[in-house]
């Protein structure tokens, strides 16, 4: 089978033995950032493949969730930041320049705008992943969205959730943890990405990846410092942090975590913006 994959050291934990050979995966593995592994598992060409949590409710007919895996944090998740010249309520009608590869923290950040914020910025389409601050200032913005490897990386840099580490080379003053602002907002865990299936794909292969997937990260789990010690090499962010990151997000779906997703999926099906918000798993074969 087809197997996506997102390179971002927050899927170590999910592939760290499949990639050591501990764990033998029957399939091709294909690395992509969430909106190109999107696109790939919409067209038909993976079969089974970590997905933007949009991604699924946008066409739920087609997938089907993998149980007990997801990419969640019940609280800041480091990865996924907005650095801001000004506070959020300040930001109506000014650019913010958001992600062209994670659909889910575009959805997040357009629903803390709008529900949180009280504020309608115009959202421009950007490189969510850049990391070289200099480059910051390259098109007029007041806030961007950065996400992955790139957000941890800047994100070291930021004291006590103020980015005025920053502010000398670019002017942000303001870090915005979409995490933490979830959670704060309606005390529910967030579900970044799942795990899908497609729902013409061979049941019995596709619960033998899943089964490979679960005990991958089961193995992940209990080797944190060794994928920490190699997210460091990976990303240039000291070792401690990487392990503070990693200890930090959760590779379940617990009803806590499902009781998050089920109220993103409500508010973006209310909002209009996705058509339907129903779960629907792998079954047993």
């Amino acid at each position: 089978m087809r197997v996506g994959r997102i390179p971002y050291i927050n899927c170590y934990p999910v592939y760290g033995a499949i990639d050591r050979g501990i764990v033998p995966l029957d399939g091709e593995l294909v690395d992509g950032v969430p909106t190109a592994l999107n696109r790939r598992m919409r067209d038909g060409t993976l079969d089974v493949s970590v997905i933007s949590a949009v991604e699924y409710a946008a066409d739920a007919s087609r997938y089907v969730l993998l149980p007990d895996l997801g990419i969640t944090s019940d609280g800041p998740v480091r990865s996924v930041m907005m650095f801001s010249r000004r506070p959020a309520q300040e930001l109506a009608g000014e650019r913010v320049l958001v992600s062209k590869s994670s659909m889910t923290s575009v959805a997040l950040l357009e629903l803390l705008f709008e529900h949180v914020w009280r504020a309608r910025p115009q959202f421009v389409p950007a490189d969510a992943e850049i990391a070289d601050v200099q480059a910051f200032g390259r098109e007029p913005h007041e806030a961007r969205l950065v996400i992955g490897d790139a957000a941890l990386l800047l994100n070291t840099t930021v004291a006590g959730g103020d980015a005025g580490a920053l502010a000398p080379r670019t002017g942000y003053v303001h870090a915005y943890d979409l995490g933490a602002e979830w959670k704060r907002w309606t005390g529910l865990p967030f579900v970044f990405a799942v795990w899908v299936a497609q729902r013409t794909a061979d049941v019995r292969q596709a619960l033998a990846v899943h089964g490979r997937l679960i005990t991958s990260r089961d193995w992940g789990l209990q080797h944190l410092d060794a994928l920490a010690a190699q997210a460091s090499l990976a990303t240039g962010v000291a070792k401690p942090v990487c392990l503070e990151y990693l200890s930090g997000l959760d590779y379940r779906l617990s009803y806590s975590h499902l009781a998050g997703l089920t109220e993103f999926f409500r508010r973006l099906v209310a909002a209009g913006r996705v058509p339907d918000g129903s779960l629907r798993f792998l079954p047993a074969a």
